[in-house]
């Protein structure tokens, strides 16, 4: 059955593979009847006529549909779509989970569960809003990982396999075969990085242009914890990479990320990784956490137009394209770090987060990372967090309340969960109130439309940029740039991180400078 709008949304989807935009790329594929391969929206061949082709939500549907990957345009090579972060539906909350890689370690049975619906109804819904269930779209993601390592990676081809989730060489060799037309063997020949000796797995994670590294690279620095982030910095005080340890299912695992430099068409553009893990099946997971941390899958010009639209708005974008937004590589971590460093500077927010983390976090083997702690449990903090934590009682009692409830699991926060279920979860807590449930809903959910406006730095900044000051006004005020209100509240948060990011580079150069 057709559904209403069809034909309007194929002919829309037609003129974008025409103009051969990238900015669709991981939107949607193209399947071309005639050839019987799907290609990204701004594959260099030919379109062929709109009444030869079928485009599919997602590269899964196309598998299903029997057509394979175009070996020239690489549409697995492709940032994913931000329809995940917008969407709030099941579909959308059950994709979330399927890139983190739940189907690998639980099941649909798992995802189901989490979701809260039954496997069947949830195949279901997930058929008829993407055009392959759970297990297809989980098989099309291992896809995606695999070639993603064999191409921007050094990591053994067998090793692949394995980190990529299949059971098997075999059924990995299958389904390469299968979805690119080409072996394994055959992909690896287009890798671009060369071993080296550092002891990491080096990967290559795409982003749709403009991408505000810096921006991203500055702002976790000014909130790294010693011990279980850290920071490269150049000779000028620049931050030139961002590292950290992440608690991954399989045990403890560690990135380094920097920026990577596009070629002058703007392909490359994204991060480079070097990765550590202790089970190479986590190496999917990190890599979807990271790509949410760095919010590498956002729409740039989607965003940059609508708040570049507005005249008030207009300097701010020109000088910043691309902003992106802090995500979060563990939804706990999050919650805590915002309930410790709520109504006080940044400064001391890092003093009782970094003494929470050498007081209770536990060690992380060498191998993975030397000197490093893993952020405590939630159920660490709420046996032993009273002898750690400071701060007004009220506070404290939060804190030690949410651990608990996070522990028992009477406290659920996830990065699949709709914006609703997070928030209303976060504030039935006594202590939470809605600024702490927007943060975290933005961190964790790194949801594109939450504007902070009662927060007293986005309120500043807002003066700044010549927006209204008052919490109300601006809450009013921003609905003309929904759904990109979170982007504001970086756009408003920008002026306060630039200027702490200049102090640091100054007292950088200064201390090189009384260096003998």
């Amino acid at each position: 059955m057709t559904h209403p709008g069809a034909d309007t949304l194929h002919d829309e989807r037609h003129r974008i593979a025409a103009s051969r935009d990238a900015r669709f790329d991981g939107q949607f594929v193209t399947a071309v009847h005639s050839t019987g391969i799907y290609c990204r929206p701004s594959c260099p061949a030919r379109t062929p006529r709109s009444d030869g082709v079928t485009f599919y939500r997602t590269s899964a549907a196309a598998h299903l549909a029997g057509f394979r990957a175009c070996k020239r345009c690489l549409p697995e090579a492709t940032p994913g779509s931000p329809e995940w972060d917008l969407r709030e539906d099941v579909a959308g909350r059950a994709m979330r989970l399927v890139l983190d890689g739940v189907v690998e370690r639980e099941g649909v049975p798992g995802l189901a569960a989490r979701v809260g619906y039954s496997e069947r109804h949830l195949s279901r819904i997930m058929t008829e809003e993407l055009g392959a269930g759970p297990k297809a779209l989980s098989r099309a993601h291992r896809a995606q990982t695999a070639r993603t390592l064999l191409t921007s990676s050094d990591l053994p081809i067998a090793d692949v396999a394995f980190a990529a989730g299949f059971a098997s060489v075999r059924q990995f060799n299958d389904t390469v075969r299968e979805v690119f037309a080409v072996t394994p063997t055959e992909l690896r020949a287009r890798r671009r990085v060369a071993p080296t000796p550092d002891g990491g797995l080096h990967v290559h994670l795409p982003a749709r242009a403009p991408f505000d590294a810096q921006g991203l690279l500055d702002w976790h620095a000014l909130h790294a914890l010693p011990g279980l982030e850290q920071v490269g910095v150049g000779d000028d005080g620049v931050v030139t990479s961002y590292a950290r340890v992440v608690d991954l299912p399989g045990g403890p695992g560690w990135f380094r990320a920097s920026a990577a430099v596009p070629d002058a068409a703007g392909r490359g553009t994204g991060l480079d990784l070097v990765v550590r893990v202790t089970d190479l099946s986590d190496l999917p997971t990190l890599v979807s956490r990271v790509r949410a941390l760095f919010d590498l899958d956002a729409d740039p010009v989607a965003v940059d137009t609508v708040l570049g639209g507005v005249p008030e708005l207009a300097p701010a974008v020109a000088r910043v394209p691309g902003i992106r937004l802090p995500g979060a590589v563990d939804a706990h971590e999050v919650v805590f770090r915002t309930l410790i460093g709520q109504q006080v500077s940044v400064a001391a927010a890092r003093t009782a987060q970094t003494r929470l983390v050498a007081a209770l976090g536990d060690p992380v083997p060498a191998a993975i990372a030397p000197d490093a702690l893993r952020f405590p449990p939630a159920a660490r903090i709420a046996a032993d967090g009273t002898s750690v934590l400071r701060g007004p009682t009220a506070r404290v009692d939060t804190i030690l309340r949410v651990a608990a409830a996070l522990a028992d699991g009477s406290l659920v926060v996830h990065g699949g969960q709709s914006l609703d279920e997070l928030r209303d979860g976060l504030l039935a807590v006594k202590g939470i109130g809605p600024w702490t449930a927007d943060y975290v809903a933005l961190r964790v959910r790194h949801h594109p439309d939450i504007v902070l406006h009662s927060d007293l730095a986005v309120r500043n900044g807002a003066q700044e940029l010549g927006l209204p000051a008052t919490a109300r006004e601006l809450s009013l005020w921003s609905g003309q740039v929904a759904p990109w209100r979170s982007y504001l509240t970086m756009h408003c948060w920008r002026p306060i991180v630039d200027r702490a990011t200049a102090a640091a580079r100054a007292a950088h150069t200064l201390s090189r400078k009384d260096t003998p």
